[in-house]
């Protein structure tokens, strides 16, 4: 009995110090969890952009003179040749003179250039054609992949576009040869001793996008007065930071979101721009940004010219990766680490990491799936802290 009793009193007082112990130990730090899983993880650069008409057209005037007041309206239809606007030349001083026949010489040598442009482009369609029609039989036998012709097929389509874009942008470049030209009317007038109206036509069918001057005044040489094109071919203007533009290939998938509809509209990207510019951010910033442009693979639906999107271009996609929030990754030292829980306690883990995107991050080595990280740890959590997932 004393034995027993004994026994009892030692259990009670190591109960006691137990219960005092556990009291005196800091309590579990609740943090937010969440586990490793595969799935698809899509890398994308995210930047505003805008649509707007494929080929535009600025009708400016070649003279200096009185223009008469223009009836047309934004969003009239015009027809090739249709005259939108008039101007009577006024008298010519000869620095005039020389500007007018300055400016025909340029417009003749743009025209030139952009002639030889759309013969390239032809070459090029042609290349990819042939390229094509050599891997669709190859393709039914099995002996290229499926993929081989899905690039060669793109390749040719992206060819047709580059050659139509260029044989618009012949078109404008021949349309201002005419209007340079009409400048040499005023020339003309003057020798003649009588006043001759230069009538501007539409260099083609479409539509007006803008009146920049409607009502009648005098217009020097060289102001814009009516911008045309066909707001139902449209492409994507987006502009993004120069840094960002060497990760974007030609052909990348472009989703456009937040255009006012609730699914996301595709685009392709046809073209880089090889020249950036300077542009002050909302912080007052100076960036040096890049121009791409990108064309509709479904169809654009309300939008129209100078509407706003938000695009998200594609640079990366997998569909089966490893991969855990991003909020959980942090830098220790030169590489990355995590906070993993094991039997209520937070150990640090140093990872490997392959492609991010805005909230997930690929996991190469260091995790396994199914286990749960730490997500936004704080300072208080060290390794081996107690933790209790939330």
């Amino acid at each position: 009995m004393k034995t027993l009793k004994r026994i009892i009193l030692i259990a009670l007082a190591l109960g006691v110090v137990a219960l005092i112990i556990m009291a005196l130990l800091p309590s579990p730090a609740t943090v937010e969890a969440a586990r490793a899983v595969r799935g698809p993880l899509r890398v994308t650069i995210d930047e505003e952009g805008e649509a707007r008409a494929h080929d535009r057209f600025i009708i400016a005037a070649p003279v200096a003179g009185r223009m008469t007041r223009i009836e047309l309206h934004d969003g009239d239809r015009v027809a090739k040749d249709q005259v939108v606007a008039e101007i009577n030349p006024l008298p010519l001083d000869p620095r005039a003179r020389e500007e007018i026949i300055a400016r025909v010489d340029g417009a003749e040598a743009l025209s030139g250039e952009a002639d030889e442009r759309v013969e390239r482009a032809r070459a090029d369609y042609e290349q990819a054609r042939r390229e094509r029609e050599r891997i669709e039989p190859l393709a039914r036998d099995g002996i290229v992949s499926r993929q081989s012709l899905d690039q060669a097929r793109d390749a040719e389509t992206m060819r047709a576009k580059e050659l139509a874009a260029a044989r618009h942008n012949a078109e404008a470049a021949a349309s201002a040869v005419r209007e340079a030209r009409a400048g040499l009317i005023a020339i003309d007038s003057e020798r003649s001793s009588s006043s001759r109206v230069v009538k501007l036509r539409s260099p083609v069918s479409g539509r007006v996008l803008r009146v920049v001057e409607k009502s009648e005044r005098v217009v020097a040489a060289g102001a814009p007065i009516i911008v045309l094109g066909d707001p139902g071919r449209l492409e994507v203007l987006i502009d993004v930071l120069s840094t960002d533009a060497v990760k974007i290939k030609t052909g990348a998938t472009v989703l456009l979101e937040g255009w006012g509809g609730e699914s996301s509209i595709r685009a392709r990207v046809r073209a880089i721009e090889s020249s950036a510019f300077t542009k002050v951010s909302a912080l007052g910033i100076e960036e040096q940004r890049v121009n791409i442009i990108a064309d509709f693979i479904d169809p654009a639906g309300p939008l129209g010219d100078g509407y706003r999107v938000e695009a998200r271009i594609i640079i990366w996609e997998s569909e089966e990766v490893l991969k855990i929030p991003s909020s959980a990754v942090f830098r220790r030292g030169e590489g990355w680490s995590v906070f993993v829980i094991e039997g209520g306690a937070a150990k640090l883990r140093n990872l490997e990491i392959g492609h991010r995107s805005q909230f997930e991050v690929e996991i190469e080595s260091g995790l396994d799936e199914g286990e749960r990280v730490i997500l936004h740890p704080s300072n208080q959590i060290e390794d081996g802290a107690r933790v209790e997932a939330r």
